[in-house]
């Protein structure tokens, strides 16, 4: 009796069929609970920093906030625990204006002495934006670093900025590292796009990133010195009868600083977008409160709005429930010991210089995940490639199939039937794929710096 014949389907369409099913339950496995984690992450230094309205929780005999604040961003904060005794919108991502050079600084002061000379070029004031508030930096003369930093602070000066940037390799790698030391510092709220903090599309802050930098800044005395100061004398140009340099006087552009008692700093701004924006630091009865506002309804409203926070600060101190906390910086272990003085020279690197150390984030698991995925969607589109060319060249036909029906050893799909290599090699690239994703997680947590 002659066996049945009965139409299959090729062999190579059933393979690429389970290996992309295979690549989609493994994507799909491995994507989901990274996406709700992502989903699921709380606003930096607590919940209630990421709502939009007032938050405050007064205690007993807690002094009413002040009647009249229009800033649409705002958050005063102990400098030393880092508790947020009230906050505005707090996360509210908005243009800083120079309020931003308070990350500048902290990126590139500690990188140059103070005392070093450096000739000006035509090169480095010419990408100044129109309308630039300048302190009047000349090309082709020579400029101590101490001169620029209080050209930068008192005067805002954005010539000063690009001359600086420029001296730590250029306005981009500049912008870069002030980005990687706001992820460093978690101000996940800042994207940079000019180190001067002038208005360009997509250039954002919010009043907790603004505090932070402020926070991190004034931990450096030359900073703190600098943002403190109230006047200085800058140099000029030549003089034409005797060939000597000039001079000039500059005044710190902060309004508070020497009217309000106490006050240290540190940094204010105004631009077009950006409206208003202040961030300053108070110290009395040997506490030191943070204030940040952005955005009040008029121009000059910032300072007195930030003195009255900075007034009811200090009155609530002890009387209110913190809302929410300014996160500090990670914590950086020890470098490994290495042959040599490798070790102590990655020590005496600046923070932001150093390798990545270990963090507590689990976003590094996400790369891997992403690895395996591109993988996965090769090895499906490899296999879908490879259907199409053999049904192309050798068209589906009809396999005999016995008589009583056994699936033994020579039957279809089995160890030496057809089809059954191609499987053996797509059990071996998902084994492959879910072993790498598996053993990727805590490799990457070793060298992540923090979460993103």
């Amino acid at each position: 009796m002659q066996p049945k014949r009965v139409q299959q389907k090729s062999p190579y369409v059933t393979r690429a069929a389970a290996g992309t099913a295979a690549c989609a339950a493994l994507v799909l496995s491995a994507i989901a609970p990274a996406a709700l984690a992502q989903d699921s992450v709380p606003a930096v230094g607590g919940e209630r920093l990421g709502r939009p309205a007032v938050q405050v929780e007064p205690l007993a005999g807690a002094p009413a906030l002040p009647s009249e604040l229009t800033g649409r961003s705002w958050l005063v904060a102990d400098a030393a625990t880092g508790e947020v005794l009230a906050a505005r919108d707090a996360h509210l991502p908005l243009p800083p204006a120079s309020t931003l050079k308070m990350l500048f600084a902290d990126t590139v002061l500690p990188k140059f002495d103070r005392g070093l000379e450096h000739k000006v070029t035509t090169a480095e004031l010419a990408s100044l934006g129109a309308g630039s508030s300048l302190v009047g930096v000349k090309e082709n003369l020579a400029y101590r670093v101490e001169d620029l930093w209080r050209g930068v602070f008192l005067s805002s000066g954005n010539d000063a900025v690009h001359v600086l940037s420029h001296m730590n390799g250029g306005i981009q790698r500049t912008v870069t590292e002030m980005q990687e030391r706001a992820r460093t510092l978690q101000a996940r709220d800042t994207h940079v796009v000019s180190p001067d903090g002038y208005d360009m599309d997509g250039q954002v802050s919010s009043a907790y990133d603004l505090t932070l930098f402020a926070r991190a800044g004034l931990r450096n005395t030359d900073f703190r010195s600098y943002c403190s100061t109230r006047t200085a004398s800058f140099p000029g140009g030549l003089d034409k009868t005797t060939g000597r340099r000039t001079s000039f006087d500059i005044a710190n552009t902060d309004r508070l600083l020497g009217k309000y008692p106490g006050l240290i700093g540190v940094k204010n701004g105004y631009t077009t977008n950006a409206g208003a924006t202040f961030t300053g630091a108070a110290e009395r009865d040997g506490r030191t409160l943070l204030v940040t506002v952005m955005h009040p309804e008029v121009q000059g409203r910032v300072y007195d709005e930030a003195a009255s926070l900075l007034d009811w600060g200090f009155a609530a101190a002890g009387k209110v429930q913190p809302v929410g906390k300014l996160v500090d910086e990670p914590a950086r272990p020890s470098p490994a010991p290495s042959a040599g003085a490798g070790a102590e020279a990655v020590d005496q690197l600046p923070p932001w210089s150093r390798p990545p150390v270990a963090g507590s984030s689990d976003s590094g698991f996400a790369a891997a995940v992403w690895t395996a995925a591109a993988l996965g969607t090769a090895l499906a589109a490899w296999a879908t490639a490879r259907t199409a060319a053999r049904r192309r060249a050798a068209p589906a036909r009809a396999v005999p199939v016995p008589a009583y029906g056994g699936g033994g050893a020579t039957s279809v799909g089995g160890a030496t039937g057809v089809g059954g290599r191609g499987r053996r090699r797509a059990v071996r690239h998902a084994r492959t794929l879910i072993r790498s994703a598996r053993s990727a997680r805590p490799h990457a947590r070793t060298h992540r710096t923090g979460s993103d």
